[in-house]
């Protein structure tokens, strides 16, 4: 099916280098990365050397100041080729976008050239031990001293937690406001607790990270201070949106693993594709999937445009993610025991595909923001 977002013969050359990429420098080390618990840091820097890290970052800054349909590219070749370990979006769509938005231009210049070539890799640390979607309940603490913060804490499940060089930190003050500031590796009492055992994403790094007393240098704080709630609230949906468009992607690769493995395989003295079942459930799927597909691209033309989509990415986040839980678990049927078998790739986008309905937001939290843009 033709795509409605305008690609040009620009992105379509891009997109044959970036699926090169993804082809030769991570499908083929995925199951070591998995191995390890983490992807090597020299993957960061390749991808940097390729124009792959913060493509849309304006070009005094260390980036290709190209538009979001390239960052778009890059979500859908990373998720074709099943990678779930070397997290680039949530560098370029997630993380980058506070500082390309909120800093100035002293940390701009700073930080965003190394966030473009792959010398400093990128995480947020919101969540906390006691507070998951609820950032209100935040409780590390940021006093002021004038010059500088002093902060204190805890944040968990911090994807990128083990390799990155630059945390936005979300952090609460005396009168409790909220403020992001930037702690940077090697500061003093800034420490990585253990990288979490997960169910999936075993190639990606998720931490524990404490802050004892560290001296957070007022430079590094990111807008104004006292707005971080808003500035939270504002880049959600991006960020719920990027997601959205890797769960369609992620979705059309164990749909096309599946129809491979279901007109090879045969049971009862016939391919297990020509069973009636097995063609419903297909159509079903593929149907569905197209129009995810169209529903999501037409809220990335919109958020391309400036339009309030905060609604709409919600809608994508929530069904395209709950899709993709539903259709891994029907195409594993079809492998029977072999699907259980983890050298079999629709195990892995199995336990892979569970927490896409949890972080950036539950599908319960999803459904309570279109609620509420109903008036409900």
């Amino acid at each position: 099916m033709e795509r409605i977002l305008p690609f040009t013969e620009e992105h379509h050359q891009f997109r044959e280098m970036a699926r090169k990429f993804f082809e030769t420098e991570v499908k083929p080390h995925h199951e070591t990365w998995e191995k390890n618990h983490i992807v090597p840091k020299e993957v960061w820097r390749k991808a940097g050397e390729n124009g792959l890290l913060c493509p849309d970052v304006p070009a005094e800054y260390g980036g290709s100041g190209a538009d979001f349909l390239y960052n778009i590219i890059i979500i859908e070749e990373s998720s074709r080729v099943g990678n779930s370990g070397f997290f680039i979006s949530l560098h370029n769509d997630v993380i980058a976008p506070y500082i390309s938005t909120y800093a100035n231009d002293e940390q701009k210049k700073r930080w965003l050239p190394k966030c473009a070539s792959g010398e400093s890799i990128l995480a947020v640390a919101m969540t906390e031990p006691g507070a998951g979607s609820d950032l209100k309940s935040l409780r590390t603490s940021a006093v002021d001293k004038g010059d500088h913060f002093v902060v204190n804490g805890q944040k968990t499940f911090i994807s990128n937690g083990q390799l990155a060089d630059l945390i936005i930190t979300a952090v609460k003050h005396d009168n409790g406001t909220i403020s992001l500031v930037m702690i940077e590796e090697g500061m003093k009492g800034f420490e990585r607790g253990r990288n979490l055992d997960k169910i999936g994403l075993k190639a990606q790094d998720t931490s524990e990270l404490y802050f004892n007393d560290v001296i957070v240098p007022k430079e590094n704080l990111i807008g104004k201070q006292g707005q971080g709630f808003r500035y939270l609230m504002q880049k959600l949906a991006q960020e719920r949106l990027v997601l959205a468009v890797a769960a369609v992607e992620a979705t059309r690769l164990v749909q096309t693993i599946t129809l491979q493995y279901i007109k090879e395989r045969k049971a009862f003295g016939q391919k297990i594709g020509s069973f009636q079942n097995t063609k419903f459930k297909m159509a079903e799927m593929a149907t569905e999937l197209e129009m995810a597909q169209v529903f999501c691209d037409k809220v990335v033309m919109e958020h391309m445009k400036g339009e309030n989509t905060t609604a709409e990415a919600s809608m994508c986040k929530w069904y395209a993610t709950e899709m993709q839980k539903r259709h891994t678990d029907e195409c594993l049927q079809f492998f029977g025991g072999y699907g259980y078998m983890m050298e079999y790739p629709i195990a892995r986008a199995y336990l892979d595909a569970r927490i896409q309905t949890i972080y950036a937001g539950t599908t319960e939290i999803m459904k309570e923001i279109i609620g509420r843009s109903l008036g409900l």
